[in-house]
């Protein structure tokens, strides 16, 4: 049976007072993929996955994450996603395993110890879990944050920049670990990065938003297709609208990726 699509997204927007950061933007991310957003600073990246997280309301447009409307009933989703960015700290005062044990509690798992001492296992934090957090490397704040995104085995995953500050074997070894847990579970991945070895290495698909003016989206409405036919990379265009595309292998049907920044500023990355 066909589980539908992850993520759907129908003509989302978000504007901050004269600002249109993220401009009727549609598209799906296949269930079990993972799928890249890539975009260069201020195009609305990280504003579009806080709509999705429930984190930021929309102006406009549809939201639907694991098969719930996000904006009437996304507490009933929550509980089935995490996310994880080094850019996002923890308390500081707190040690590594008060941090993960208070995210434990927050989405209700049942073996608290049990699970942050998998983890710790798993990603190398054993020794970490008794230091506060403020004390912590990059590559080590890196890690625990990932542990925290991992605490309640989340069915959606999303990730901003899951490597950055990791020295280049362990981020290697952190990007294998992600595609056996997303084997393991069934999972399904968003990843914001601009590393693209690693979206080559990791993503099934890639959205690429990029700023552009109307008469540039008028005369260019083709998806680019960066890393073959296997794997598309749909150009999300900037103060333009994109047809409906069908993804190649997708099971969301046609895909419409139309997005823009309000030519009144850069908006929010």
């Amino acid at each position: 049976m066909d589980p539908g699509p992850a993520i759907k997204v129908d003509r989302l927007s978000k504007r901050f007072n004269a600002v249109l950061a993220v401009d009727a933007i549609s598209f799906c991310v296949r269930s079990g993929s993972t799928t890249a957003l890539l975009g260069g600073n201020g195009a609305g990246k990280t504003t579009t996955i806080a709509m999705l997280l429930g984190l930021l309301l929309p102006t406009a447009g549809r939201v639907e994450v694991l098969g719930v409307d996000m904006l009437a009933a996304r507490h009933r989703a929550l509980a089935r996603v995490n996310f994880s960015s080094p850019y996002v700290d923890l308390p500081q005062r707190l040690t590594v395993r008060e941090n993960l044990a208070v995210y434990a509690n927050l989405y209700g798992v049942a073996d608290v110890r049990g699970r942050i001492d998998r983890l710790a296992a798993e990603l190398d934090l054993a020794e970490l879990l008794r230091q506060p957090t403020g004390r912590l490397s990059a590559g080590q704040k890196t890690r625990v944050a990932l542990a925290k995104a991992l605490i309640n085995e989340p069915e959606l995953l999303f990730l901003d920049e899951p490597t950055a500050s990791l020295d280049p074997d362990t981020a290697d070894w952190m990007r294998g670990y992600l595609m056996a847990y997303r084997d393991r579970r069934g999972a399904t991945i968003l990843l914001a990065s601009h590393n693209m070895a690693e979206v080559e290495r990791l993503c099934d698909d890639v959205l690429i938003v990029r700023r552009r003016s109307h008469d540039e989206a008028r005369a260019d409405r083709r998806p680019r297709l960066a890393f073959g036919a296997d794997r598309p990379a749909w150009e999300v265009d900037h103060g333009g609208g994109l047809p409906a595309h069908r993804a190649v292998g997708s099971t969301c049907g046609r895909m419409t990726v139309a997005a823009a920044v309000g030519k009144g500023g850069a908006g929010r990355a």
